[in-house]
């Protein structure tokens, strides 16, 4: 039985997690248009950079020498460049880790079952809360403060509860689907266990099949994306050192970088 479990479970994580590692945080939310970026704590903004030059911190604008000039203009374009990307990584991971899910269940259980709804609304619910973190809107963005390692710690605790109820409702209807494993003699247990060991490698076969390229493509981006927060912290500290009013204003955190 705890067999079955942990193969199901491995086939939905596939490519939730593909065994990566990045150590990426933001400390404060982030708000990114065309002409400035604002570092805001909550609805307070804690400094803004205008045109790539400009910095304001606290309401007030700081004099800058040539190269805290430059190292500004590194990470303010940095950070546009990367941001819209970061939010279409987000969107990507979540959605394939939804796909895969959905995929595994309705291939196992079939639309049809009761607790199917159950397991589209909590779904719905894992996107929902995701856009309102990752948001891009009329050529602006936004990305909300928190952990960017992977698709589990894209949200927070809330939704990763709702993640796990997902996850709960996919196995309950797995067990109830064929009959509940607890019904009729042991021979007959047996049986219904060993069909849904078979039916759980047939379809892992079809989700790395179908899914796979997918998540090698996104474990691709991940890459590079937490490489670029690495390059950009380095920046941001550079600055924090050289500029006091920027001394106690963190923003972007990452601990060991890349591994395997």
């Amino acid at each position: 039985m705890i067999r079955l479990l942990f193969l199901f479970l491995s086939i939905v994580s596939l490519s939730a997690h593909a065994d990566l590692k990045c150590e990426a945080d933001l400390n404060y939310g982030m708000v990114v248009t065309d002409k400035s970026i604002r570092i805001i704590d909550e609805s307070r903004t804690l400094y803004q950079i205008n045109s790539d030059d400009q910095l304001i911190v606290g309401g007030n604008w700081i004099t800058l020498n040539e190269s805290q000039t430059e190292k500004l203009k590194e990470l303010s374009d940095g950070i546009h460049y990367s941001v819209p990307k970061m939010i279409i990584l987000a969107t990507e991971g979540v959605d394939l880790a939804i796909e895969t899910v959905e995929h595994v269940y309705v291939g196992l259980v079939g639309t049809d079952h009761k607790s199917f709804d159950k397991l589209t609304s909590a779904l719905d619910r894992v996107k929902e809360k995701v856009k309102k973190k990752f948001i891009h809107a009329h050529g602006n963005y936004y990305i909300g403060p928190g952990s960017l390692e992977n698709v589990d710690d894209l949200v927070d605790q809330e939704l990763e509860a709702q993640i796990e109820e997902a996850i709960n409702t996919s196995l309950g209807g797995v067990l109830s689907a064929i009959g509940g494993l607890n019904a009729g003699n042991d021979e007959s247990m047996e049986l219904r266990m060993e069909e849904l060991s078979q039916r759980l490698e047939v379809m892992g076969n079809e989700i790395e099949r179908t899914v796979g390229p997918k998540a090698d493509s996104l474990r691709k981006k991940a890459q590079w994306f937490c490489n670029k927060m690495g390059y950009l912290d380095r920046v941001e500290n550079e600055l924090r050192t050289e500029i006091k009013q920027l001394k106690d204003i963190d923003v972007i955190v990452v601990g060991k970088g890349w591994s395997d």
